[in-house]
C-alpha cells in the first residue's frame, strides 16, 4: 500500500462541474494544498446526452467561476477567446450555450488543472484523531495499476453528484433496449433498429430524447410513444422573477425555514428545475404538426397523468403495464424499447461506510447540512466534510442549479482559508423573500 504522508488541506471526491469549479477557484489561494480524484479516465458531462442541438437551460455566465470571479483566466469566455471563438459567440447572439461546447470548455479547464486527477476512485474514508492532529485518511485506487494509495487531508469536499434513476421494477431489465436517457447516445444505434420506442418521463432530458426519435422516425419507421405520470407535459418556469428563486437571497430564506416546511415546499416546486424549456416544446409540436399535413396519421401517443408501472418480457421486447391515474384505469402497451427520462436521484457514496458513526442524518436517514455545505457531525472537529449537490432538502431547488456552484464553491473556499477570498454576500433578488424587522423612526 503506497502512502503519501504529506497532508493536503483539501481533497476533492468527484469531477462534476462544481468541484471542477472549485479546482479552478482554488487556483486563486495558492497557499491552500489541493487535490481531486474521479474515477473517470477523463472529463466528460453527461456524455449520453450529449446531443446535437442541445443547449445548457442556464446563462453561458453560469459557467465554473464568473458567478465569482469574471477575471478568472478559466471562464468560459476566455475559453472562448484561447480557441479564437470570440466573434462566432458575438454573432451567434444566444445565452444559452451548446451543451457540447460546455463540454468541451470543462475538459479544456479540467486538462490545465494539475490538482485534477482523473483514473482514481476513491474506496474508503476514515476520521483520524491522534493527540497531536486529526484528519481524514482517503483510500484511493489507482484505475489502471489496480494499487491503493493512501491521502491524508484536514477537509473533504464530496463532488459524488447522483445517479440515474428508473422505477424499481424496471432495474432488473436495464440494458440495450431497457435504459436511462443518460446512456442514450451510446445505444441510440440500437435503440433506432427497434419497431416500436416507449419514452417515459416529463422533463428535459425525456423531451430532448423523444425530440431526437421524433427527427429520426421517417427514416426508420418506429411507432413512438411518450408517457408521463405528471399532470402535463409542462414548460419549466424561466420568467425573470421566477429566476430569483436561484439566488443567494431565496437560497438564505429556504435554508431558516423548518425542514417540515422545506419538505412541504419542495415537491411543489418542481417546475421550477424538472419542465420542459418552452423551446423544446415548440420544436416538438412544430415536428408534430408537419408530419399531420393532409391528416396523415401519426404513429406517435404522447400521454400525460399515466404511470408505467411494471413490465414483462415478451418474445419481441416488452409489455408496459401502465396506469392512468386520474380516470383510475390501466392498459397494458407493446413495445421494443423503452428509455427513462426520469431524472437522477441522490446516492450514498460506499466510502462513507467507515464514517457513519461520525455522520448525522436526519429521521428520513438524509444527511444534516450546515447553511454552509458541511456536513453534520457527531462530534466537534476543525476537520470539515463537504458537500456539492447533495444539500436540495435542506438549502432547496438551487442546489443542482450551475448558476450557483461559483457561490456555494465561494463559501467553501472562503471556510478553507479562513478569510474571505470571494464574495460571500452577494445581491441576487429585486424580491424579497423574508418578512424583515420594521425600520423604528425615531
Amino acid at each position: 500500500m503506497e502512502k503519501q504522508q504529506s497532508i493536503y488541506d483539501v481533497v476533492g471526491i468527484g469531477i462534476g462541474p462544481f468541484n471542477l469549479g472549485l479546482a479552478a477557484l482554488l487556483e486563486k489561494t495558492p497557499e491552500l494544498n489541493a487535490v481531486f480524484f474521479e474515477k473517470k479516465q477523463e472529463f466528460n458531462w453527461h456524455e449520453g446526452m450529449l446531443l446535437e442541438g442541445t443547449t445548457l437551460q442556464v446563462p453561458f455566465f453560469a459557467d465554473l467561476v464568473s458567478m465569482a470571479d469574471v477575471t478568472s483566466p478559466y471562464s468560459y469566455l476566455n475559453y472562448l477567446q484561447q480557441h479564437d471563438r470570440l466573434y462566432h459567440f458575438y454573432f451567434l447572439e444566444k445565452f444559452l450555450i451548446p451543451r457540447k461546447e460546455y463540454n468541451e470548455y470543462c475538459r479544456w479547464t479540467a486538462n490545465q488543472l494539475d490538482s485534477c486527477c482523473f483514473g482514481k476512485a476513491v474506496e474508503a474514508l476514515e476520521y483520524i484523531k491522534d493527540q497531536e492532529e486529526s484528519f481524514y485518511q482517503i483510500s484511493v485506487r489507482d484505475e489502471k495499476t489496480q494499487q491503493i494509495e493512501v491521502y491524508y487531508s484536514r477537509h473533504i469536499v464530496m463532488g459524488i453528484g447522483s445517479a440515474p434513476a428508473v422505477p424499481s421494477a424496471f432495474s432488473p431489465y436495464m440494458g440495450e433496449s431497457i435504459l436511462h436517457s443518460a446512456d442514450y447516445l451510446r445505444n441510440k444505434e440500437n435503440v433506432l433498429k427497434k419497431k416500436s420506442i416507449t419514452v417515459v418521463g416529463s422533463g428535459q432530458s425525456a423531451a430532448e430524447v423523444f425530440e431526437d426519435l421524433l427527427n429520426e422516425q421517417e427514416k426508420h419507421g418506429y411507432q413512438l410513444n411518450w408517457y408521463t405520470r405528471s399532470k402535463g407535459f409542462f414548460p419549466m418556469e424561466y420568467s425573470k422573477l421566477g429566476l430569483e428563486y436561484f439566488t443567494p437571497d431565496y437560497l438564505d430564506f429556504f435554508y431558516r425555514l423548518p425542514q417540515e416546511k422545506k419538505d412541504d415546499i419542495l415537491p411543489k416546486q418542481d417546475l421550477l428545475y424538472k419542465g420542459i424549456s418552452a423551446k423544446t416544446i415548440a420544436a416538438i409540436f412544430d415536428k408534430m404538426y408537419e408530419k399531420s399535413i393532409g391528416n396523415a396519421e401519426l404513429a406517435i401517443e404522447l400521454r400525460a397523468m399515466t404511470e408505467v408501472a411494471a413490465v414483462n418480457p415478451t418474445e419481441n421486447g416488452w409489455t408496459l403495464k401502465c396506469r392512468q391515474w386520474v380516470e383510475e384505469s390501466e392498459f397494458d402497451v407493446n413495445t421494443e424499447a423503452v428509455v427513462f427520462g426520469t431524472g437522477y436521484k441522490s446516492t450514498v457514496p460506499g466510502f462513507l461506510d467507515s464514517m457513519e458513526d461520525l455522520i448525522v442524518r436526519d429521521e428520513f436517514g438524509r444527511l444534516e447540512i450546515t447553511k454552509n455545505y458541511r456536513v453534520g457531525t457527531t462530534v466537534s472537529t476543525p476537520n470539515h466534510l463537504f458537500i456539492q449537490n447533495g444539500e436540495i432538502h435542506t438549502h432547496g431547488v438551487g442546489a443542482p442549479d450551475l448558476g450557483l456552484g461559483a457561490f456555494r464553491n465561494s463559501i467553501i473556499i472562503n471556510q478553507l482559508a479562513g478569510k474571505e477570498i470571494y464574495p460571500s454576500e452577494p445581491k441576487g433578488a429585486f424580491q424579497s423573500f423574508r418578512v424583515k424587522a420594521p425600520v423604528m423612526a425615531y
